[in-house]
């Protein structure tokens, strides 16, 4: 938030007359802005093109190098970048030149001489439409958000962690290489909701999805697939180094308890891990099935432990992961 508002009160000013620079610059700072003052066009350019660019722009319409336009030209070609407004000013006051400045990318254009409270007012609109503009940002990425994540945890939702096992197995059909895939589930997590209500339980499961991701490396991804089971993609991970991850999560829940309203907790976990291997990967629909069976091993096995599939050479299959395939079961 702070780079925000600081990028909101910078402001570029491109002027080749030193007189009307002076003046430009004396303004602005006393209004408030922290102003970056250039001499020509193509100086103005090379600022507008960095990450950190300001978001308001002040153009003289006639400079070496790249005239006003020419630069509202090359600024507007690349949309990725965060928006600047920018207004023009100029000495022409036929509409024909004006309709072509606006035209050419610029939001507003000023005569000279110009009018100091005119400036002003101006460019308080240029900063209104940005703020606008952020807030409709923010908003959209707070559903693209809500759309992709867990509710509750924060994590990766199901249709998302599954679509991911199916990319990265076509990663692996198309450069090599091996992923892994580690089925987590909490060992008796009904006991918690029925014991401590499901308040504490949703307390658990925020926590318990914090330990996974703290536990992964970046580009792992972590996702709930509901209820108390989690599943985690392992990128560029054979079936050894899958299983370390999955001991080295286990061991991030049983070595300090849960702290929840009702008191400290103990909290395991048991795991089921199964990597792609060989030229032909398994389908991403049977290596999570094999994940599964893992993971029922382990709870058969005494929980609190992470068992590895075992991967059959032949086993194929030509449809991508439904996003029915991982069963839960709150009774384990």
């Amino acid at each position: 938030m702070a780079t925000e508002e600081k990028r909101e009160k910078r402001i570029l000013i491109a002027e080749d007359d030193p007189v009307s620079r002076r003046m430009l610059q004396s303004f602005l700072t006393k209004w408030g802005y922290e102003v970056v003052a250039v001499t020509d066009g193509i100086e103005a350019l090379r600022i507008l093109e960095k990450e950190d660019a300001p978001s308001l722009a002040v153009l003289d319409w006639m400079m070496p190098g790249l005239e006003g336009p020419q630069v509202c030209q090359r600024v507007r070609k690349n949309p990725d970048r965060p928006y600047v407004y920018i207004l023009l000013l100029t000495a022409r006051s036929q509409k024909g030149d004006l309709l072509f400045g606006l035209e050419s990318g610029a939001d507003d254009y000023l005569t000279k001489p110009f009018d100091a409270q005119e400036l002003r007012a101006r460019l308080y609109v240029g900063q209104r439409i940005l703020n606008l503009q952020d807030s409709l940002i923010a908003a959209r990425e707070e559903l693209r958000f809500q759309a992709t994540h867990d509710a509750l945890t924060g994590v990766a939702n199901r249709g998302i962690i599954l679509d991911t096992i199916n990319r990265e197995r076509a990663r692996h059909v198309r450069e090599g290489g091996s992923f892994g895939i580690i089925l987590i589930d909490l060992d008796r997590f009904k006991t918690i909701n029925d014991t401590y209500g499901h308040l504490c339980g949703d307390s658990v499961l925020r926590e318990a999805a914090r330990r996974m991701v703290s536990s992964v490396r970046p580009y792992d991804t972590v996702g709930r697939c509901g209820g108390e089971e989690f599943l985690i993609v392992v990128p560029s991970s054979d079936a050894t180094g899958s299983l370390s991850l999955a001991e080295r999560i286990r061991d991030a829940f049983q070595s300090v308890p849960f702290a929840t309203d009702a008191g400290p907790l103990r909290v395991t976990i048991s795991c089921g891990v199964a990597a792609s291997g060989g030229r032909t990967p398994p389908e991403s629909q049977a290596l999570l099935q094999l994940a599964d069976e893992a993971l029922y091993r382990a709870k058969e096995r005494g929980r609190n432990r992470s068992e590895l599939a075992e991967i059959p050479e032949s086993e194929t299959s030509n449809q991508p992961v439904p996003h029915h395939a991982v069963a839960k079961s709150e009774s384990d």
